[in-house]
């Protein structure tokens, strides 16, 4: 029988002439195992039945191919450099040598991990080669000769993913996606499953992240997720040990089958029983002060142990995993102090009978959520208000502290003089500025609303250097009210500001924004000025919420980082 399986006259295949009958007769189809022979560079010359199923290719396939560079793979799917092939060593040495598990890929991409063994084989008038056997942890090798397996991680691979750890997990200020990154490092490679457990700020524990490799992709138990029992004080179980900061270690179902000293023991017992693990590595997360939570690897599907030796790696990894997720959270509390001062600096709105006001304001994207954006409207003496939108230089916290100074000090000097003009409001507040205010540059529009005798509203206004505000009729004409331009804060140099008054129509929209709405990098602002004129006026009968939602969504460049305020008003129908 020709061992490739295509007749005993041997048919060339991709210039390689298959082993005859004679020379093996039917000895490859009669090993068990995944059998692939090869000449003395490596390529393919024949492959038994069992190889095919294993590899999900078939004989074409497989033939007259370099087997190192079809099939040799490391951990990640990468090709497997040549230098590092241990396989390929002992194929050009021409010696019988056995390799614990290794990645090797199939026909449809999945990877495969197998042990191998290669045997010189050299027939009498062919080229000297080897067989070279795969086969999995659950075929033919006593279960002491890969007690070893998988194989520790060379050097070179060890650093690889401490680097890779480092740089996934620092690129990211979200706890949530920091643990998916984490389980996506070490499983497969190192485990079927991962399991992540935090405390939080208040010590209670909580199952963030359960995620398990199936059908080549990693699948998040959501079921095994959510809060869990307290840490108790005492209990030298694995897990409860990490959660109080003590060192890894290593567990079993057998490590939680007697009575559960602890309501984390029950969760333990159930987390086995529901996973299939039959081997767990522990280590705790540590942060800079505290113990932020645990993370447990465990092997279901590969059958070898964890053992001590695979304990510093572990630890190396969720060591950089602490600092990642220490910095995630003083990111997150830093961040939600930021959101509390922002609500607190941007004022409630007035309520102007027969006007609709709306406000929106959206943080810069990479920023702490605050910045140096703000509008806002106040009532002055009878029917008459004040609005206000504004912008002091930066996206910050600084930023933030200088807009509520230039804020306070213009509600101020509006309220004490409530006959004054805009102009006139606005000349004082830059000459504070100048002279108070921790503010290098500012911008702002500040506009009076009135009611006149004939029903309808005028607005004065003057313009320090801002957008000029849009005015959206309803019939879907819209114009920027372009005049009252003058220069913006704390320049130090005095030049007359004008005032300019609009009468404005009934049903009509008064939008004033930041630049954040219409200003891209990468564009002039004419273009966005244009875009937001353009989409505005398609919105005129929307109504002022939804006017407001849809600006942002078509109107805010993608690449735009700056935050954004809009103070929207809408006069009601004429009588």
């Amino acid at each position: 029988m020709d061992v490739t399986g295509t007749g005993t006259g041997g048919i060339p295949v991709s210039g390689h002439q298959t082993l005859p009958g004679a020379l093996l007769g039917t000895t490859l189809e009669d090993v068990q195992a995944a059998v692939v022979v090869v000449d003395e560079d490596g390529l393919v010359v024949s492959v038994n039945g069992a190889a095919e199923r294993v590899l999900g290719r078939s004989r074409e396939e497989l033939v007259g191919q370099d087997s190192h560079d079809l099939l040799h793979r490391d951990s990640h799917g990468h090709p497997m450099p040549r230098t590092r092939c241990r396989l390929r060593k002992a194929l050009l040495a021409g010696r019988t040598e056995h390799g614990v598990a290794e990645w090797f890929a199939r026909g449809d991409g999945t990877l495969v991990q197998l042990f191998w063994l290669v045997v010189p084989y050299a027939p009498a008038s062919r080229k000297a080669g080897a067989l070279v056997l795969l086969y999995g942890p659950d075929r033919g090798v006593p279960d002491e000769d890969f007690a070893g397996a998988p194989a520790p991680l060379a050097e070179l691979d060890r650093l690889a993913l401490l680097a890779e750890t480092t740089t996934q997990l620092t690129s990211t200020l979200d706890t949530d996606e920091a643990l998916r990154r984490l389980a996506a490092l070490t499983v497969p490679r190192l485990a079927d499953w991962a399991v992540i457990d935090l405390l939080t700020e208040r010590d209670e524990v909580r199952r963030a992240l359960v995620t398990e490799h199936k059908d080549g992709v990693l699948v998040e138990r959501e079921d095994l997720q959510g809060p869990m029992p307290p840490v108790p004080g005492e209990s030298p179980m694995p897990l409860s040990r990490a959660l109080r900061g003590a060192a890894s270690s290593l567990a079993g179902p057998s490590t939680y089958q007697g009575p559960p000293d602890s309501g984390i023991a029950v969760e333990q017992r159930r987390l086995f029983a529901e996973t299939g693990m039959h081997s767990a590595a522990i280590a705790p997360i540590r942060g800079l002060r505290d113990v932020l939570g645990a993370l447990t690897l465990g092997r279901s599907g590969h059958p070898v142990a964890f053992t001590h030796g695979d304990l510093p790696l572990l630890e190396d990894i969720t060591r950089r995993a602490g600092l990642a997720l220490d910095n995630a959270r003083l990111y997150q509390r830093q961040r939600k102090v930021a959101e509390t001062m922002q609500r607190h600096l941007l004022p409630q709105l007035p309520t102007v009978p027969g006007l609709e006001m709306t406000v929106r304001y959206v943080p810069a994207p990479r920023s702490s959520s605050v910045g140096g954006d703000w509008y806002d409207a106040f009532a002055l003496t009878g029917n008459d208000h004040a609005l206000v939108i504004g912008d002091v230089v930066g996206h910050d916290l600084d930023a933030a502290a200088g807009m509520a100074q230039v804020r306070n000090m213009l509600r101020a000097f509006a309220w004490s003089q409530p006959n004054a003009t805009p102009s006139a409001v606005v000349t004082q507040l830059d000459e504070a500025v100048k002279h108070i205010a921790e503010v290098p540059m500012a911008t702002m529009v500040l506009a009076t609303l009135a009611r006149g005798d004939d029903g309808l509203w005028r607005l004065c206004w003057t313009n320090a250097g801002h957008p000029p505000p849009l005015l959206v009729g309803h019939d879907g004409q819209a114009r920027y009210l372009t005049d009252a331009h003058g220069i913006l804060l704390g320049t130090g140099i005095a030049r007359p500001r004008p005032d300019v008054v609009t009468v404005l129509p009934p049903r009509a929209t008064v939008l004033l924004y930041t630049d954040g709405l219409v200003e891209s990098p990468h564009h002039p602002i004419d273009d966005g000025l244009e875009r937001l004129r353009r989409h505005a006026a398609s919105l005129a009968h929307r109504p002022l919420d939804s006017f407001c939602d849809s600006l942002l969504e078509q109107v805010r460049p993608g690449d735009n980082d700056d935050d954004v305020a809009m103070l929207a008003l809408r006069t009601p129908p004429g009588a």
